[in-house]
Formats: structure tokens, C-alpha cells, sequence
């Protein structure tokens, strides 16, 4: 049969279903054809915590959205243009996010009477009226699939599970994705289990092939590549881009990397790529708890390498104490905080930006800490070296503050030239540093930096005292001095607010905005989409967005002041603005929600607009 090709710049998808559907490996399995064929793209994860959830019900419904296009995105979408439904559960959480005319594909298979009322659907949407503004394509998915399977050797468990396979045909089919690769990874996947290769290959297959002889899908539609920057890119979700820079951050220094880390989700996935990484001097150690883990990364850093740990808000708590202790040994160590919705346990697998007063006042004493978020997934690899540029070179705790949102989505990412990332290189104290060369001073420090020394145990002449006693300036020497006190504790917050950190770079493309819109973390993407839609319609506005978090960039002030209001989108209750107001005493408007869910680009539009309008 021939179909219609029809060339589109765009497209949303999101697959949704239960959690044992199978639904984030289709996603992810369809984001990397996707990035194979050249698209920009961007992808939203959303999956419940519990590692099966109840099956058949709203709360267990997992969903994987990839918005992809021939232009630079900033966003995964804010609305599917296709729904892949796997069960009644996973259309009736998703319905209200589809905007009339989306495309709905529904596993008919799974609308049976006990499933419908689980998720309470009182009468069959795919029969009724409730449905007519989309255009719904039922499919039988996993029967079909069960029959495509009859001849292959595996239990019927087993092709019923290979349906998301099929629904992988079919929209690889339906949105002309290149598939090789998917067929490689499930040879790689099911090595140990030839009959499994087999038959998730024929349900993709025959996914396909429905696509190709089906007349309920008249149209084959094709995004082209997008134009992108020379180089070579490769599909990278944010927890793998910043285990790479951390990777990288060892080899530019000739340090070796230790992580100590206790799993906790969603950083868990840090720990498990920099175990792969031995070759190039990286340590991992899983502790029996969260503060085992800082304890032996700080360790870690006493003895000569570039101590790591890696942690949700919930570990940041537990190790707010050795971390105060890492500021009075002055020592580098880089702490990756990868915010989930709190308090408490809260909602381990959703997103949220609340952990930043805790990451910048969050500890006992005057501790202060340097402080960086990276604004996308793969910026991460260059917020983690540029943590441990700051970490190594002032000999300081860094608190990286990345989120669920900008951890496990994922995006195109450049492969630096290696060549070009900065020089890490340490030295190490050798020898007394004292006026008459017979003394070893732990804490004089460079005068440029304010770092002390860095000396590895054992060396011969540099026997010094550590501890979480106060120091006595340059020897090191237990203090209970009143001034002594005060010089300690007023230095180490000046290391910190002395840290050079480029200025803050203004979007305003034609210099006469009023407003300016100051993102930090994962709301840039968010932030910079709304700004987009706004300057297509004419309308003037602004965009800043903050990388160091501690210390500010210098100009911050000055391009604060430079405009009739500022609004801050932060994922909290607006702990930002908070800082902006007291700092700059800039009456920044706060605009916040704590749902769990990244904004939207409409939503941001719609409120500048008015904030446009009062101006």
C-alpha cells in the first residue's frame, strides 16, 4: 500500500503505561533513532517510585515524553502530539495534557471491564462520545503481538511483554525512524537468551509492518535533521553527562577520582556509570549510608584525590555535618545533590529546585560552600568540571545542585575537544613552607586564592594536625583565640565570595526589554521556550539565567537594577527571590510551583504576558 509522506518540523510523543509495560526503554530506545537521524530532541521521564507499582492504576502509570524537530528545542514539549496508551489507566492520567486533533493510540487489548473500573470509567471511552475531538487509532497490541510471536519459542508471558516492541514498530514506522540500532541493543540485551532476541525483533518487526500495510494509518510523516553545530554528538541524559565530567575533571587534573556514595534516587545512576570508569582512576565505593559515603569521600580528598559524593536532598541532611568539617579542613570535595520533591521522602522520582537554602546556609556554623547548577542535561558535564575546577583550585566543598528533571532527561551532546577543557593540574605541597624553611604551615595560604596547602599524609616534613577543632592561622594549631576565631571565619567566607565567576550574560535581542525573566537550574529550558514565543509576537523581554550560585557574579546587581521588574520561575517557594531581594533589595516577582513537574513553556508565556501588560 502506498502512503502519504508528510514532512512535519515538530512532533511530541509520549508512551505511557504501567510500569512493567516497558514504557522508559521504549521511549528511550525511540529518542536514540531519533538522535541517530540528526533531530534536536528532548525528553521527559516520568515514572512512579515504587519499582512496580500497582499495575492497572493511576498511580502506577509510567510515561517517557521525546519532543524532537529539525530546529534547536529547548523543552520536551508541554503537549503530546500523540498519546501511546498501553491501558485504560495510562489514557485517563494523560487525556487532560492532549490537545484536541492529538493522535491517540490505544491498546484495546487492555479496555476490559475490570481495568476500566479500576481507574473509574464507567462506561468504555473508545465506545462512547468521550473521545471525538482526537483522532484514536485502536490496536490490539498485545494480541497482535502474541500472534506474531506463535511460532518463536517463548511463553505467552513473555510476547505479551515484547508489546511495547511492537509499539516501537509501529512509531518507528509511523515517524520514519532509522531502527538498526534498536535491533542491535536487543542483541546485546538479551545475549544470554537467543529465543528473546528473536522474538522482540519480530514484534518490532511486525509493529513495522502493521505501520506499512494498515489503513488506519494513512500518513508516514518525517522530521528532518536539524542544523546543528559541527562535531560529533551523542544522546546524553544529565546523570551520564556529569559522570563524564567527573571523569573528565580526573583526567585534567592526573587526580584520581573517589566516589563514596549511598543509592538514593535519582542519583543512583551516577554511581552506577563512574563504576565503569576504573581505567581511568575512578574509585566508586557503595557506603552502608549516606554518611559513610561523605565521610570516605572527604578521606578521599585528605589523601590526594578529588573526593566525590552523590546524593539526593534527604543524604544532603545527613551529611551537613562533614561537610561543615570539609570547610574547616579546607579541603576539595564536590557533593552532587540531584533534587527530587521533598520533604522528607516526598516524591523520590519527581522533580523539584527546593534543595538550594539548604545547599547555600544549610549547615551549623559560618560554612560556606560554593554552589553551581547546570541548566540542562548536557551542561552537566560542564557544571561537574567546573565544580571540581573550584573545588581543586581553592580547596573548598562544592555543592552541585542538578534535579530529577535535568537528570533523566536527556538531549544531543557535543563531544568537547579534549584538548580544550581546562587544566585541572594540582600542586601538591612538597616541602616546609615557612620563612626559615624548617616548618611545614598548613594553613598560609596563596594569596590570590586564599587556599591553604595541600599536603599528602605521609610526606616527609609536612606532619600537620586535622580535625574539626578551630585552626590557628598558618600553624594549625588547636585555637580557642577569640580573634583568631574571627580572622578564620570571616577568611573562609571570603575564599568563597572571591571565587572569579564569569558575568551573567543577558538575552535581550533588541535591548529595550523591561522585564527580565532570572532562571536558575533546569528552569532555563522552560524559561528560554516562553521568552522565544514571546519576541515571535512581538513582544520585547529579557533572559538571564544563573550557573554560580555561590558565589554571584559580580554584575548580577547591575543587571538586576537595570530593569522595571524581574520575575523569578523557580520550582520552589521562591528561594531564589528570597536571596535576590535581600541581596540586591531588587523586589523580584517570584512565580513557583512545587507539583512535582517542570514548567511548561505556555504557562511561563501566559504569565509574562501579564506581567508585560503591567509594566
Amino acid at each position: 500500500m502506498t502512503k502519504q509522506i508528510r514532512q512535519l518540523d515538530r512532533v511530541v510523543i509520549r508512551f505511557a503505561g504501567d510500569s512493567g509495560d516497558g514504557m522508559q526503554l521504549t521511549g528511550d530506545r525511540f529518542t536514540s533513532e531519533t538522535a541517530q537521524l540528526g533531530n534536536d530532541i528532548s525528553t521527559l521521564p516520568n515514572f512512579p517510585a515504587e519499582i512496580r507499582a500497582p499495575a492497572g492504576t493511576l498511580p502506577g502509570v509510567s510515561s517517557f515524553q521525546v519532543h524532537f524537530a529539525d530546529y534547536d528545542i529547548l523543552t520536551p514539549g508541554d503537549a503530546p502530539n500523540v498519546l501511546v496508551a498501553m491501558n485504560p489507566a495510562a489514557l485517563k492520567a494523560n487525556l487532560a495534557d492532549l490537545p484536541r486533533g492529538a493522535d491517540i493510540i490505544v491498546n484495546t487489548d487492555e479496555f476490559t471491564r475490570r481495568n476500566l473500573a479500576k481507574v473509574g470509567y464507567q462506561a468504555n471511552p473508545l465506545d462512547d462520545d468521550s473521545l471525538t475531538g482526537y483522532v484514536v487509532h485502536p490496536v490490539a497490541l498485545t494480541s497482535m503481538t502474541v500472534g506474531a510471536l506463535a511460532e518463536h519459542d517463548v511463553s505467552k508471558k513473555d510476547a505479551e511483554r515484547a508489546k511495547n516492541m511492537f509499539a516501537l514498530g509501529l512509531l518507528s514506522w509511523m515517524y520514519s525512524r532509522p531502527y538498526e540500532s534498536t535491533l542491535r541493543f536487543l542483541e546485546r540485551k538479551f545475549a544470554a537468551r537467543p529465543e528473546l532476541v528473536a522474538a522482540n525483533v519480530a514484534a518490532f518487526k511486525a509493529g513495522w509492518n502493521f505501520g506499512e500495510t494498515t489503513e488506519d494509518f494513512a500518513v508516514r510523516y518525517e522530521v528532518k535533521p536539524a542544523k546543528m553545530q559541527p562535531g560529533t554528538y551523542r544522546n546524553i541524559t544529565g546523570n551520564a553527562a556529569l559522570s563524564l565530567g567527573l571523569v573528565a575533571a580526573g583526567v585534567r587534573s592526573g587526580l584520581p577520582v573517589f566516589l563514596g556514595a549511598y543509592p538514593i534516587t535519582p542519583a543512583s545512576d551516577i554511581l552506577h556509570e563512574l563504576s565503569k570508569h576504573k581505567r581511568f582512576g575512578v574509585l566508586t565505593m557503595q557506603a552502608e549510608d549516606e554518611i559513610a559515603a561523605v565521610g570516605a569521600a572527604l578521606g578521599a580528598s585528605y589523601g590526594g584525590s578529588l573526593g566525590v559524593t552523590t546524593t539526593s536532598g534527604p543524604g544532603v541532611a545527613l551529611k551537613s555535618e562533614t561537610i561543615s568539617l570539609a570547610v574547616a579542613l579546607e579541603l576539595p570535595l564536590v557533593i552532587v545533590d540531584v533534587q527530587r520533591a521533598g520533604p522528607s521522602t516526598g516524591m523520590p522520582t519527581k522533580t523539584e529546585q527546593a534543595d538550594l537554602n539548604m545547599a547555600l546556609y544549610g549547615r551549623h556554623g559560618e560554612a560556606p560552600v560554593a554552589v553551581i547548577a547546570p541548566k540542562s542535561p548536557a551542561d552537566c558535564f560542564h557544571a561537574a568540571l567546573e565544580a571540581a575546577r573550584i573545588a581543586l583550585t581553592y580547596r573548598t566543598p562544592v555543592i552541585l545542585l542538578s534535579d530529577n528533571y535535568v537528570a533523566n532527561g536527556s538531549e544531543p551532546w557535543l563531544l568537547p575537544d579534549v584538548a580544550s577543557l581546562p587544566d585541572l593540574r594540582v600542586e601538591f605541597a612538597s616541602r616546609p613552607n615557612s620563612e626559615d624553611g624548617t616548618t611545614f604551615l598548613p594553613y598560609l595560604r596563596d594569596p590570590e586564592t586564599l587556599a591553604r596547602p595541600w599536603a599528602i599524609p605521609g610526606t616527609p616534613g609536612l606532619e600537620h594536625r586535622i580535625g574539626g577543632l578551630e585552626k590557628a592561622d598558618k600553624t594549625g594549631d588547636i585555637s580557642y583565640d577569640p580573634a583568631n576565631h574571627d580572622f578564620m571565619v570571616r577568611t573562609r567566607a571570603t575564599r568563597i565570595e572571591t571565587i572569579p565567576v564569569p558575568d551573567i550574560e543577558v538575552e535581550d535581542p533588541d535591548g529595550d526589554a523591561r522585564v527580565l525573566v532570572l532562571g536558575w537550574g533546569s528552569t532555563y529550558g522552560p524559561i528560554g521556550a516562553a521568552c522565544r514565543g514571546l519576541r515571535q509576537r512581538g513582544l520585547a523581554i529579557a533572559q538571564a539565567h544563573l550557573r554560580h550560585l555561590a558565589p554571584m557574579p559580580a554584575n548580577l546587581g547591575t543587571v538586576l537594577r537595570g530593569y522595571d521588574r524581574v520575575v523569578i520561575p523557580e520550582m520552589n517557594l521562591g528561594q531564589l527571590a528570597h536571596v535576590v531581594r535581600a541581596r540586591y533589595l531588587v523586589d523580584a516577582i517570584g512565580y513557583n510551583q512545587v507539583r512535582g513537574l517542570p514548567f511548561t513553556a505556555a504557562e511561563l508565556e501566559t504569565m509574562l504576558e501579564e506581567v508585560l501588560k503591567n509594566v
